[in-house]
């Protein structure tokens, strides 16, 4: 819940448990925070100091279940606050790294003796928002010999990536000015409109031919992707189209930037600060009277003009499928048709991510509404668009199942004025379901959706896939709509696409409550899966 509130606000994501298990319950979401570069404090609580070693309840100290130790691996900043007076500098520490590139989740372990003492400083000894203001600085000499390879380049595809968010305008704006045709990672979709006349797909997981063609395609001189690290998922199983002496990587990252050794140039900076820099610099060039870059994006526009994202689809004919049960790709397609354009939407870890990476799209373009004033000391600009995550959230490689469904309440706490959309499957449901009872609990308006197959689905139909034994993949039917009703929410079971249509989804998303569909799809569709497939045939 913490992870989706600091997606949708932009802001540090809190999240407290108990000592003990308290403390080891939080760890899988801790560590997806982590791999996904999630601004988030995590306090613990902890036994009282003097009874260290002692076995007392729960204790969870290097002498007992040692969690500081176990969270180490998945924070950015993980400490022990042994003494009143070091918990503001420790706190300060904790804050300024979490929002530090690389962003992540940061762990204070707080005694509860600590935590029972006095405070009698009763101001802060610093300026916490100047402390937590992100960099604007770039990488000059990286930045002047980028500028030499885009005013001789021909051909520019962008490969955009979930890093992108606070600077989406500008990377679309250069993109227009200079006619590169734009791809985006599996995380970095929910950034961009399907009907940009400019956009081609999704590059890697679940991603789509049209992508992968463009990659491919000679004429390209330079592939600059931007905001995203190139694990398995993002850089469709570490495939040579993206992943050669073609490609510039920009990136706030370091450990972003390790992944493409091979890259013609590497630019370090805040994104950001970098487009806005690139976009004067073409400008400037036009004052000049060289219209040369202008040229090639009306020649660029022109050839996307009639660009429709139907084309992109592996089974378009199954988008507008009437087939009972209903088919998984009609279900996308009636999702991003139903609700409206300001709707968040979250797909969960298995086949509910790749179903909603290859075929949700929006009817509407999402701009509209999307403006909003922050005061001083917020990370947007005074009427600077939101657009930290973008209309479509997933989880790139640790991909823990069941996170959409926290993730959609935390992403409804931080904006209670949009609908929230869940997809997630049976499977995640049955580990993580039980949370409905909070969204009921804080009136939350959160439409989950699951996807009924009775089956694991991603591991079923790897195994088919892959000839293997068919094993420890089924699962009994369950009604979740049941379930849901039990926990004090709405509920519709859907069994055909007609069900579907005729909800009454303004009232849905008018509620002030979660509401929940079972959809039971047709077991036997197959997800856009291959990228993973390759991977496991490979051995890598």
């Amino acid at each position: 819940m913490a992870d989706g509130y600091a997606r949708e606000t932009g802001k540090i994501g809190v999240c407290c448990a108990t000592s003990g298990p308290g403390a080891t319950n939080l760890i899988t979401g801790v560590a997806c925070a982590y791999d996904n570069n999630i601004p988030m404090l995590v306090i613990t609580a902890q036994t009282a100091l003097p009874t260290f070693g002692k076995h007392p309840l729960q204790e969870s100290t290097c002498t007992g279940i040692d969690t500081l130790g176990m969270l180490q691996h998945c924070t950015r900043y993980n400490s022990l606050v042994s003494h009143p007076l070091q918990f503001e500098n420790k706190l300060m520490t904790a804050l300024q790294r979490a929002v530090r590139a690389p962003m992540g989740p940061v762990h204070l372990s707080i005694p509860v003796d600590v935590f029972r003492s006095v405070n009698t400083q009763l101001t802060p000894s610093y300026g916490l928002l100047a402390l937590l203001q992100p960099s604007s600085s770039v990488d000059d000499e990286a930045l002047a010999a980028l500028n030499v390879m885009l005013f001789s380049a021909k051909n520019i595809v962008l490969l955009i990536g979930a890093g992108c968010g606070e600077a989406i305008g500008s990377v679309l704006e250069f993109a227009d000015l200079s006619g590169a045709s734009v791809i985006t990672t599996p995380d970095g979709k929910g950034l961009v409109s399907s009907r940009h006349p400019l956009f081609r797909g999704v590059f890697g997981f679940a991603g789509h031919a049209s992508a992968e063609t463009l990659l491919r395609d000679k004429s390209v001189d330079l592939i600059i992707a931007i905001g995203t690290g190139m694990g398995e998922w993002n850089s469709g199983g570490w495939s040579d189209s993206v992943l050669n002496a073609r490609l510039v990587h920009i990136d706030d990252s370091e450990e972003h930037l390790t992944d493409t050794p091979m890259a013609r140039l590497h630019v370090r900076g805040r994104i950001l600060s970098i487009f806005e820099r690139l976009l004067k610099h073409m400008f400037d060039i036009r004052r000049t009277g060289n219209y040369e870059q202008e040229r090639r994006s009306f020649v660029r526009k022109q050839h996307g003009a009639d660009w429709n994202p139907r084309e992109m689809l592996a089974a378009p004919d199954k988008y507008e499928s009437s087939a009972v049960p209903i088919l998984p790709q009609r279900l996308m397609r009636e999702l991003g048709r139903l609700f409206p354009p300001t709707t968040r939407f979250l797909a969960d870890t298995g086949n509910s991510v790749a179903w909603a990476v290859h075929y949700l799209q929006l009817s509407k373009d999402r701009r509209v509404g999307e403006r909003r004033r922050e005061g001083r000391g917020s990370a947007f600009a005074a009427g600077r668009r939101k657009t930290s995550a973008g209309w479509l959230r997933v989880i790139m490689n640790f991909a823990p199942m069941g996170w959409a469904i926290g993730g959609a309440i935390g992403t409804a706490v931080g904006n209670p004025n949009v609908p929230v959309v869940c997809i997630t499957g049976d499977g995640s449901f049955l580990m993580n379901g039980q949370e409905i009872s909070v969204a009921v609990a804080e009136r939350q308006t959160v439409i989950f959706v699951v996807l009924n197959d009775q089956a694991l689905g991603m591991v079923k139909h790897g195994q088919r896939l892959a000839r293997a034994e068919q094993i420890g993949c089924d699962l009994p039917f369950t009604d979740f709509a049941a379930m849901a009703r039990a926990m004090g929410a709405q509920a519709h079971t859907i069994r055909t696409p007609e069900e579907l249509c005729t909800l009454d989804i303004a009232a849905m998303c008018a509620r002030k409550g979660p509401t929940l569909l079972d959809v039971l799809i047709d077991r036997e569709e197959v997800p856009p899966m291959n990228v993973r497939m390759r991977v496991l045939a490979g051995g890598l």
